[in-house]
């Protein structure tokens, strides 16, 4: 791609989220500014530029907080939602035919779609749905913790389970959590990848959970960085919606197929669940990404680019930091988790002040560090930045 090209896509995406940002939640812009990334964590970090502080501030830092993709949308997905912009004036808009496209993908009716402003729009309305009345969430600590701050929003609580020593989601104690909790718990939730291990949940555990459980219980699970994932041991649990199983799948056009700002989102369930649910969305979702959504679905050669991209800097980069005698543990996503043998807060400071962002504490993890996986220029930063604050 020309250099005359990718600043004319920068400058399209960028005022593209400009001008559209309003459409999508209302509260983005304030998370950016109190809590860094605004819809990849819900917990505060520290050293994140402000959404509203000078661009060239912005544009200046190596971001490797928020599990992005690096590389933009495709020229597909950006010539859809240029395409797009005709529509911008109207309301009973063509959508493309999102839904059908989503559910055709996979292999499910329209019915059991539904869509939402970015993944983090329907963990919410899982919880408006299922945590009333006292109900509570169970699921393990550390994951995307913005699903246990919901819950407390909302004055209910998490039921959560450690994870193991090397670092995967118990599902015996998860079981047994379920069970000896039955009526008070509103849902399951996990991860899987989980964020922030990146390590998945095999399939033959999941099916043990699945038949463990009792049957009226739902379960969320978030498939965010599913099209990362390369262990054989993995599946999709989507084929438990086709069971006529209580669970939520839930995806996002905001890793693989670069989409973070333009906030796409969708879950996969039964038609009744679906019916439960959509009542309590916001209906925010605009036009524009609409298309770019249902182009990113067919663009199946871009997110293989994207996913062996991103493996080539991720070994690159751990076997470095394992070659300076810092191990990091094995990823499945386009992220991972770093032992830095000291307190993280500190050091996620530093190298904000070394122009790089890398993500939050996670409780109780709190000598790991997450790094999301950046451009090689971007990694590269953050190498030399490490070596510095580490000295090594």
């Amino acid at each position: 791609m020309s250099a005359n090209r990718t600043v004319s896509r920068r400058r399209f995406v960028g005022g593209l989220t400009t001008t559209l940002g309003s459409i999508s939640l209302a509260s983005d812009s304030a998370l950016w500014a109190q809590r860094g990334v605004a819809t990849e964590t819900a917990a505060p970090t520290t050293g994140s530029p402000a959404a509203n502080g000078p661009t060239d501030e912005y544009d200046s830092f190596a971001k490797l907080a928020g599990n992005e993709n690096p590389w933009g949308p495709p020229d597909s997905v950006v010539q859809a939602m240029q395409g797009a912009f005709k529509y911008a004036n109207r309301y009973g808009y063509p959508d493309g035919a999102i839904v059908n496209a989503i559910a055709q993908h996979h292999g499910v009716k329209p019915e059991s779609i539904l869509l939402g402003a970015g993944s983090s729009e329907l963990l919410n309305v899982v919880g408006l749905t299922f945590l009333q009345d006292g109900k509570k969430v169970v699921g393990v600590d550390p994951t995307y913790v913005s699903v246990y701050q919901h819950a407390t929003s909302l004055k209910s609580a998490a039921i959560r389970v450690p994870l193991l020593s090397d670092y995967r989601q118990d599902i015996p104690a998860l079981i047994q959590a379920i069970r000896r909790n039955h009526r008070e718990v509103g849902f399951l939730f996990f991860c899987n990848p989980n964020n922030p291990t990146g390590l998945v949940v095999p399939k033959q555990e999941v099916r043990q959970l699945l038949d463990a459980i009792p049957e009226d219980v739902p379960v969320l699970i978030d498939e965010a960085y599913h099209h990362f994932v390369d262990d054989p041991a993995y599946a999709t649990s989507v084929p438990y919606v086709l069971e006529g199983r209580p669970v939520i799948i839930t995806r996002t056009f905001s890793k693989i197929s670069g989409l973070a700002g333009m906030r796409l989102g969708y879950a996969v369930t039964t038609p009744e669940l679906v019916q439960r649910m959509r009542p309590l969305m916001t209906g925010s979702i605009n036009a524009v990404v609409k298309w770019g959504g249902v182009a990113a679905l067919k663009d199946s050669a871009a997110q293989e680019r994207v996913k062996r991209m991103t493996m080539v800097q991720r070994l690159k980069t751990t076997k470095q930091l394992l070659s300076l005698g810092y191990s990091a543990i094995p990823s499945e996503c386009n992220f991972f988790m770093l032992h830095i043998r000291r307190p993280v807060v500190p050091v996620i400071e530093e190298f904000r002040s070394k122009g790089v962002l890398v993500g939050r504490p996670f409780p109780p993890m709190l000598e790991h560090l997450r790094v999301s996986i950046g451009t090689e220029e971007e990694m590269r930063r953050f190498m030399v930045a490490f070596k510095e604050i580490m000295a090594v």
